[in-house]
């Protein structure tokens, strides 16, 4: 068992598909990387304005999107935001994570079912890592389709391109912490905020 925890540690780190989905992106389709909305984090987002305009749920990334890196908590300055979101969507919001419900990571369910009961959202199990695989869990969760969902992460090449692939509204957060992510992250995000 421990040698499952410390791959799944280190394979956390390096997202060994999401560099090579990055790559392809990069290539020849750019534009799936581009988010239909950015902000500075998840208390700028307008959640009775999605509701409005007919989205159904929100799904979030969970590190650096709602958690600092590995964390099971909110993080706090997020709170009100995310009890407005609960306020508005009702039980229709979820994590969708590569660290929490990811059975390569969390083979016994014990992250996803933490989280769950630290921050009062369900968390979707799932097979593939972000930004591979299909958006079934997803929709079977919430009984819709995901284009009547919104998609919140922090990473371009991971969430953004799941979430565009799949068909979500797609917003993009900055990250929460650069502290914890690997040097290529830290590198690339200090390269965007001198922009």
């Amino acid at each position: 068992m421990w040698w499952k925890d410390l791959r799944a540690t280190f394979s956390q780190r390096i997202n060994v598909e999401g560099i090579g989905s990055s790559a392809s992106v990069l290539v020849k389709d750019q534009h799936m990387a581009l988010p239909h909305v950015l902000v500075p984090d998840i208390r700028y987002i307008d959640w009775g304005e999605l509701q409005r305009r007919g989205f159904k749920g929100v799904v979030f990334d969970k590190d650096n999107t709602i958690t600092v890196p590995y964390s099971l908590t909110i993080w706090d300055p997020l709170d009100a935001s995310i009890e407005r979101c609960k306020s508005v969507f009702g039980n229709d919001i979820a994590v969708f994570s590569n660290s929490a419900g990811l059975f390569e990571y969390d083979h016994d369910d014990s992250k996803a079912r933490a989280l769950e009961k630290a921050i009062g959202i369900k968390v979707i199990r799932h097979r593939v890592k972000k930004p591979a695989g299909t958006a079934e869990e997803i929709e079977k969760h919430f009984g819709c389709k995901s284009s009547q969902l919104v998609m919140v992460g922090d990473r371009p090449f991971t969430d953004i391109v799941y979430g565009n692939q799949n068909g979500f509204l797609t917003v993009l957060t900055k990250p929460l912490s650069l502290a914890e992510e690997p040097f290529i992250v830290r590198q690339h995000q200090g390269k965007k905020d001198s922009e």
